[in-house]
């Protein structure tokens, strides 16, 4: 398959795009998180056609991106005074809801759930391509299954060209991580995937939010409700291991900085490419060649940003084993921590 690729500045791109999307065909495009891998939500061959491009489990449900408040309409049986007071706090934007489904959503776009994930994206290309197509766009991230979320369309091109049928080139996302999800099917609302809007913002709307325990404790046997929470993601090619200090608040301590140049000293001496992610000021610390920096310590949203394009920093300079500093998990972290373990496949040495 030869795939379009196309700047959204150009005068065709959206609506080339809207043909391709509305004819069944796949679109990858950018939003204010990560670039989503598009096809049409109410068409289970275009559900199916996504799973395949991303060598992805159907098990695993795809969020509809809709463009204005009535599309909930379409795809909801069932929307509780809370659920509307979280999506007028929070939409367009970072959030993702999760409520009971209409029949007319394919099971194939909800990994055979009886539930609808569904969010308002605020990136203006977006939702000029919902409301232009007149499609609900089921959208998981545009990456081949398992490996970093694309936050560039370069990083689009490398896993999807060829394999799907255009790609809108947008420039760098924003954010950088995933939507928050919440469960709004239940009596209490339940985080099932952490993400920029944290769980302090969502209970200044809502009162009491829980975050569900798989989050916490990865259960491999579980039929996941939202995408993200039972599959390893994320993941470099390179052995990733995660070093921390629980002995102190802020996980990093001289204790870490030692075990990780004693790790890059064993790699380097057996002849393993090794690289380091760390802060822009905790750099100098490390005697490694392959420093890969994520911003700033305590800048959580710069952290975030850049996290998914230094993973695949790591692959491009071929690194065998990779060791990461911790983060704290409190707000954005928690989130910044979620991605982080999964990509580790939770292989974490505790110092």
């Amino acid at each position: 398959m030869d795939t379009i690729i196309k700047k959204t500045t150009d005068d065709d791109a959206i609506s080339l795009a809207c043909g391709i999307l509305q004819s069944g065909g796949l679109v990858a495009f950018p939003t204010e998180t990560v670039y989503g891998l598009g096809g049409d939500g109410l068409n289970s061959d275009s559900s199916m056609k996504i799973y395949s491009a991303k060598g992805r489990p159907s098990d695993n449900p795809l969020i509809i991106h809709i463009a204005e408040m009535t599309d909930v309409e379409k795809l909801a049986s069932e929307i509780s005074p809370k659920a509307r007071t979280l999506m007028e706090a929070f939409w367009p934007g970072p959030l993702t809801v999760i409520l009971k489904k209409r029949p007319e959503v394919p099971d194939t776009t909800t990994g055979g759930l009886d539930t609808v994930a569904i969010r308002m994206p605020s990136h203006p290309d977006a939702a000029r391509l919902i409301k232009e197509s007149g499609v609900l766009i089921a959208a998981p991230s545009a990456n081949t299954s398992g490996r970093p979320s694309p936050t560039t369309a370069a990083h689009v091109i490398e896993d999807m060209n060829g394999r799907i049928d255009m790609i809108l080139d947008g420039g760098p996302v924003g954010i950088g991580i995933e939507s928050t999800i919440v469960d709004m099917t239940g009596d209490k609302p339940v985080i099932l995937r952490p993400g920029f809007i944290t769980k302090k913002d969502l209970e200044a709307v809502l009162g009491k939010v829980e975050i569900d325990k798989a989050i916490i404790e990865p259960d491999p046997n579980l039929r996941p409700k939202a995408p993200g929470m039972k599959y390893t993601h994320y993941a470099p090619s390179g052995k990733l291991t995660i070093i921390e200090d629980p002995s102190t608040d802020s996980l990093i301590s001289d204790a870490v900085t030692e075990r990780i140049n004693a790790e890059v000293s064993r790699c380097i001496n057996s002849g393993i490419k090794v690289a380091v992610l760390t802060t822009e000021d905790r750099r100098s610390l490390y005697k490694c060649e392959n420093i890969i920096t994520l911003g700033a310590s305590g800048a959580g949203a710069t952290v975030a940003a850049r996290l998914y394009g230094a993973l695949r920093e790591c692959d491009d300079i071929g690194a065998e084993e990779i060791f990461s500093e911790s983060f704290d998990r409190d707000e954005l972290g928690f989130s910044i921590m979620n991605r982080l373990l999964k990509a580790a496949g939770h292989r974490v040495i505790n110092i």
